[in-house]
């Protein structure tokens, strides 16, 4: 079984945390460390040589597109996926010039992450064989499978195809990335956690509910009407 190893490079470390779990919740993916800045996380590289490494762009001391062209200089053998909020056309072009796996925006969903590491195993798989590839299995290695891409393959966006009026695909996002970073939450701190009102947040959430994609519970306080709270499942 191929056991892909994979590095942290994030200076958040909140966001790190996040990466870490929702990496570690898909199988044949370990992290076997984490940096806060460019400069050690190439380090790190060479020191632990994972297979992967999951980098933000801008960090402290070295940001992310100068760590990318010091890993090409070095001819470290390590495929590169970057996380991160950059999303200025020159960003993402300097980026993509330098070879990256793939490109994630934050805020980002678990399934958005999971898409792509299930797109990299098989990836990685391909890439052991010594045999020549179809064109088909070349597709595979290039983000495609039944010509969709990663973010078209996730449980989460086949859900969306149908979404009622009204409601915004990124704002679903930012609603199931949430829920996923934290151990339940109400309506109210969704809202505040999602930068929306409390009714759009209760509207997505109902939606999610149904869609069975989260779960809800009633908590009774001590004092007041119960409240509902949300959980990824």
């Amino acid at each position: 079984m191929v056991q892909i190893k994979v590095l942290l490079i994030e200076d958040d470390p909140m966001v790190r945390e996040v990466n870490r779990q929702f990496i570690e919740k898909v199988d044949q993916f370990q992290v076997i460390g984490q940096a806060s800045n460019g400069l050690d996380g190439v380090t790190q590289i060479r020191q632990h040589q994972p297979d992967l490494v999951f980098m933000d762009i801008f960090m402290p001391e070295q940001d992310g597109i100068t760590s990318l062209r010091k890993i090409r200089e070095l001819d470290l053998p390590v495929d590169v996926i970057t996380v991160t909020a950059a999303n200025d056309m020159d960003t993402v072009k300097q980026v993509l010039h330098l070879g990256v796996f793939d490109y994630i925006m934050k805020p980002f969903s678990f399934e958005r992450v999971k898409g792509t590491l299930e797109n990299y195993l098989r990836f990685k798989k391909q890439t052991l064989t010594e045999r020549e590839l179809t064109q088909g299995e070349l597709d595979q290695l290039f983000h495609y499978r039944d010509g969709k891409s990663p973010l078209e393959q996730s449980s989460l966006l086949q859900t969306e195809k149908n979404l009622p009026k009204g409601f915004n695909r990124t704002t679903l996002e930012k609603v199931v990335h949430f829920l996923q970073s934290v151990d339940g939450a109400s309506a109210e701190e969704v809202a505040s956690g999602v930068g929306i009102a409390r009714v759009t947040a209760r509207r997505y959430l109902d939606y999610l509910e149904k869609q069975e994609k989260i779960t809800m519970d009633v908590h009774y306080g001590g004092i007041g009407r119960p409240i509902n709270y949300y959980f990824s499942k």
